[in-house]
């Protein structure tokens, strides 16, 4: 939305579609804030820095300064727009501690910001007269001579495929989503960008960078907010210690989001968990916090974990959150290199921001709160280069039968004899790569999640579909969604293996230390004729070199 908004203030001819109605969009699901240095105590340049020493040195840092500078005005911008983030005594935005930071840096909206920016750049969208296809799904993204020219879309409302010719085409789709099972992930978030983009040419960088959130609910993934912990919450096991101080002396329950993964993780594997999990205790908070700051978080584990937390601790656990790998941009969005030095492989005319775009502010592991101010600062990024780029290129050529090709592949869908569903591959995808892709992993552990996709794959063309109809086919978009998910989370598998080091959240227990001589550089992913292929491309390094991690 942020991309769009830009792009139409820059007057560029601009339409947005989306599977679903926007406001539906997983962002609505971020609770716990955006970081922005606004105080004269802090600066853009501590907040870059802790950014940087939470990726473990993997993100660029050219990129990282950007984030870090632009957001400031940016969150203001967005406060002008409407926003009503919380105020302090003084009346100035609030701000709460998160996990990784050396400030109170994080503004936020209680526990529900990313819904308050979701509805407010809606608004926005809607008085600058945006036009919108609602419940539509691209199928297809259209290249011609390694250039971006439109996309096929279907209407899920009446099942029609419409071509779409673009000049610029601009990806905001999301992450990784229920290639994991469980996930804290919306269920309409399943790679599809990140698919596409692969198809058509494009690399996926640091696809190993699989975040797995400390506090979820172990019965259905959903998160629990990092801002509890942010306002004082413990981490407890099974004896009521708060373990943290074993594992991150100084910060506690507010180290980096891997760290403390991991060291859940570990008090559940040596036995001091109850039934896989550790707890989150708010209790001593007091009820006047819980149900102003922190009234989501509340009501979530009331509603699904029976818990009362003004009372009791709430068991949780890792779950799958975020990917900080994803389509590699530069700064301004693009999806190839315009220095025209063939850095990596890309598509011109393509464009990416948010989750599925990988501009590598995250590298290693994201910060808490550094993943809606990325949407909000790289999406006006790249909704202006976007813009740019189209003023200065003619239409592409696209031909009608790509359409056609497309029915064509419907219909054989359509045509196939009862098999497997997709249902069925999904679960086992999420199962296998939840196990041998998780908090740890080892070479055996992830050769057989690889093995477990590739075998998957194998099966797509014995999947049918019960519904034949055209209207509202849900089971023909579950098809097109595995699709995506099994070659991300092929390209996932293989990263992952290609990095024989620890560093942020790629902890593997047969390399267990981060190797910089060897291995600070980035993973690329592209499509091959037997599936992914792995290249690699240097760190940018500004002014922090490498240094011990700790907290």
């Amino acid at each position: 939305m942020r991309a769009a908004h830009e792009a139409l203030t820059q007057g560029g001819d601009v339409a947005m579609i989306s599977k679903i109605y926007p406001t539906r969009s997983h962002s609505a699901a971020a609770q716990g804030g955006m970081q922005a240095a606004l105080t004269e105590e802090d600066s853009w340049e501590s907040h870059a820095y802790d950014t940087v020493k939470g990726s473990d040195y993997l993100g660029d840092q050219d990129a990282i300064e950007i984030l870090c500078r632009e957001g400031v005005d940016d969150i203001i911008a967005m406060e002008r727009m409407g926003v009503i983030f919380n105020r302090d005594e003084s009346g100035k935005i609030d701000a709460r501690a998160f996990g990784g930071t050396s400030a109170k840096r994080t503004c936020f909206v209680a526990d529900q910001t990313g819904q308050a920016l979701l509805h407010v750049m809606w608004e926005q969208l809607l008085r600058l007269g945006l036009k919108t296809y609602d419940e539509w799904f691209v199928t297809d993204l259209l290249v011609e001579n390694n250039r971006c020219v439109g996309s096929v879309a279907m209407q899920i409302s009446t099942g029609q495929l419409h071509l779409v010719r673009a000049k610029a085409t601009v990806l905001c789709t999301g992450g990784a989503g229920h290639i994991y099972a469980p996930s804290t992930n919306g269920l309409a978030v399943t790679a599809d960008g990140l698919g596409m983009a692969y198809r058509a040419g494009a690399s996926l960088m640091d696809m190993e960078g699989v975040q797995h959130h400390p506090t979820t609910l172990k019965s259905n993934g959903v998160l629990i907010t990092e801002g509890a912990r942010g306002e004082g919450a413990y981490l407890l096991n099974s004896k009521g210690e708060r373990f943290m101080e074993n594992y991150a002396p100084n910060m506690l329950e507010l180290a980096s989001r891997d760290v403390v993964s991991r060291a859940e993780t570990t008090e559940i594997l040596e036995g001091r968990g109850v039934d896989g999990t550790v707890f989150i205790d708010l209790r001593h908070l007091g009820r006047e916090l819980i149900t102003t700051k922190l009234a989501q978080i509340y009501e979530l584990a009331r509603d699904y974990a029976n818990c009362n937390v003004i009372e009791e601790p709430l068991p949780i656990q890792p779950g799958y959150h975020y990917l900080m790998g994803g389509i590699k941009t530069d700064v301004d969005g693009r999806t190839w290199d315009v220095s025209g030095n063939n850095k990596w492989k890309g598509v011109e005319a393509l464009f990416a921001a948010g989750e599925t775009a990988n501009v590598s502010v995250h590298g290693g592991n994201r910060l808490g709160g550094n993943s809606l101010l990325d949407t909000v600062v790289f999406g006006r990024r790249t909704g202006a280069g976007a813009v740019e780029y189209a003023k200065s290129v003619d239409y592409g050529e696209i031909s009608e039968a790509s359409v056609k090709d497309t029915e064509a592949r419907i219909k054989s869908l359509f045509d196939r004899p009862d098999g497997v569903r997709s249902a069925t591959l999904r679960r086992e995808m999420g199962a296998a790569m939840n196990d041998g892709i998780a908090v740890f992993r080892n070479e055996e552990s992830m050769n057989i999640a690889l093995q477990k996709v590739r075998a998957l794959k194998e099966k797509l063309p014995e999947v049918s579909l019960h519904n034949s109809g055209r209207i509202f086919n849900t089971d023909l978009l579950a098809y097109f969604e595995l699709e995506n998910m099994m070659d991300v989370a092929e390209a996932i598998a293989l990263s992952a293996l290609s990095r024989k080091e620890s560093r942020g959240a790629h902890a593997r227990t047969d390399f267990p230390d981060r190797d910089d001589e060897n291995w600070l550089k980035h993973t690329l992913a592209t499509k091959g004729n037997s599936g992914p292929e792995i290249s690699y491309l240097p760190v940018t390094i500004t002014k922090w070199e490498p240094t011990v991690r700790s907290y």
